[in-house]
């Protein structure tokens, strides 16, 4: 058997190649695309997070307050709270600037419509009857929300929706102060209701 030479052994070496990269090099010269599309660009998604991430931490400083004794006027985890004083601390916490008053405070951020399936931690949920609003609370995620309550008599986590009953002010709205782009973050990417 005669010696193969160079130019012969790289010539079947480059047409193994070949041979063996032909069906996909075929499809792409076809149009037929290989590679998957790249990702829609989605400039608000970071800023998204954040307002989740906000929603978070507005939470894990309510839940520091379980326990704190309610105060009228009160605004410090030191002297108490009540309803308003606890949001101002913790917005204020936060850096985020808010009212004093249940009922300012009721106005502050965007609205959201009053239905538990929109809702996320970190939300402001008011009380009150009629138009006046006298109470204000932190949605927490599950149904349930943290606020200073005057008939416990300290800051506590409860149901949002609960029976009509003596001293029980009606749920009246919902605010959100960590305003989130809802086309900006894909259902993958957002908290799951909790």
């Amino acid at each position: 058997m005669p010696p193969r030479s160079h130019r012969y052994i790289t010539a079947v070496a480059i047409v193994a190649a070949a041979l063996a990269a032909g069906p996909a090099t075929l499809a792409a010269q076809d149009g037929v695309r290989t590679t998957p599309p790249p990702e829609p660009s989605k400039p608000f998604l970071a800023f998204g997070h954040s307002a989740l991430t906000l929603g978070d931490s507005i939470v894990t400083l309510a839940r520091e307050q379980l326990g704190k004794r309610y105060v009228f006027g009160g605004t410090s985890p030191r002297r108490g709270f009540d309803c308003s004083g606890l949001v101002k601390y913790i917005a204020t916490a936060l850096h985020i600037d808010i009212p004093r008053t249940a009922r300012m405070q009721a106005q502050a951020g965007e609205a959201v419509a009053k239905d538990t399936s929109q809702l996320l931690p970190g939300d402001l949920v008011t009380f009150g009857r009629g138009s006046r609003i006298s109470h204000i609370g932190i949605y927490v995620g599950n149904g349930r929300f943290i606020h200073a309550s005057t008939k416990a008599g300290r800051v506590i986590e409860t149901w949002l929706i609960r029976k009509p009953a003596r001293g029980i002010k009606p749920w009246q709205g919902v605010r959100r102060l960590a305003m989130i782009d809802s086309s900006a973050v894909s259902q993958d990417d957002a908290i799951p209701f909790r």
